[in-house]
């Protein structure tokens, strides 16, 4: 079967076979990691290497200690979806004990909170009363340090993940952020970045160490 393009994957569509393997995979496997996964996230990540270019992330985040989170990215909340990369955050106390080349890694939450640019999509609950914990939450991650990769080129139209991983990082000022896609991403959720802005103005902005975000010195 010659090949094609499903959900911008290269490959026929899967098989019978396939369906029933997962099927019954899912009834009798545990799947252990998947399950510890406790929060959606979604923002945008900016290429290190060209910040001009940027791609909405879904984070699927698992707590490992009270000090370390990891996260799968994908493209899509969807099932099917491409896992396009990882992150990782940790607490500014272990971000301090890292070697500067190491830090300047590593990005901070602070703006991406404070924007209300970072959600936790939850179409199941009411704005009003899911934004209360939405808000809780921020209250955590703003003074996290992420680092993250992606592998998988989704932006440029790449149906497979092409080349090395890239270093991606996060928006730190108004000016940077393309805030049509912000707005599409908006509608397509329901949600108001300017509404959660307004609601996260009683968070404590948080003093980001001079080494992080470093892609964006000029």
């Amino acid at each position: 079967m010659a090949s094609q393009t499903t959900h911008n994957v290269t490959g026929p569509p899967k098989a019978t076979k396939d369906n029933i393997l997962e099927i019954g995979a899912a009834a009798t496997q545990s799947f252990w990691p998947i399950k510890a996964i406790c929060a959606h996230l979604n923002a945008f990540h900016v290429y290190a290497s060209d910040t001009s270019r940027s791609v909405e992330a879904n984070h699927y985040c698992t707590h490992l200690s009270a000090d370390v989170r990891q996260c799968l990215i994908y493209d899509a909340p969807t099932n099917p979806a491409r896992l396009i990369g990882v992150e990782y955050m940790i607490t500014p106390r272990l971000y301090e004990t890292l070697d500067r080349e190491e830090r300047k890694l590593w990005h901070s939450h602070d703006f991406e909170v404070r924007s209300g640019m970072l959600i936790m999509p939850n179409p199941n609950v009411p704005n009003a009363a899911w934004e209360i914990a939405e808000t809780e939450e921020m209250k955590e991650v703003i003074g996290l340090y992420g680092k993250t990769y992606h592998l998988w080129q989704v932006d440029r139209g790449d149906t497979l993940p092409l080349g090395k991983p890239e270093l991606m990082t996060s928006f730190t000022k108004d000016e940077q952020v393309p805030w049509d896609k912000v707005k599409d991403r908006d509608e397509r959720y329901g949600v108001e970045t300017s509404r959660k802005k307004e609601a996260r103005k009683g968070i404590e902005g948080v003093e980001i160490h001079e080494d992080a975000d470093s892609c964006w010195e000029e």
